[in-house]
């Protein structure tokens, strides 16, 4: 069933783009809406969309520091016990 899913996803690939820019649009315009009067921090006020692009950049840098971390020595061959 999921393999049924992601063929459907990906003949559709231009509308599943289009959702997701439309979602990020949403999160972007919500977030601009959002009182920030009872911020903690001075960034929160200054930077309307901050937790939005900080989230967006700790997921990046999880995402190479995994990268990185599994090639540096993680991950073996296979057969790494056959030997």
């Amino acid at each position: 069933m999921i393999v049924q899913l992601i063929d459907y996803l990906k003949e559709r690939l231009r509308l599943v783009i289009l959702f997701c820019y439309i979602g990020i649009a949403a999160v972007v315009i919500w977030s601009l809406t959002i009182d920030t009067h009872h911020a903690h921090t001075w960034v929160e006020k200054a930077i309307p969309v901050f937790w939005g692009v900080f989230g967006f950049g700790a997921c990046i840098v999880i995402i190479f520091f995994a990268r990185w971390f599994g090639k540096s020595g993680i991950k073996i061959r296979e057969d790494y016990y056959d030997k």
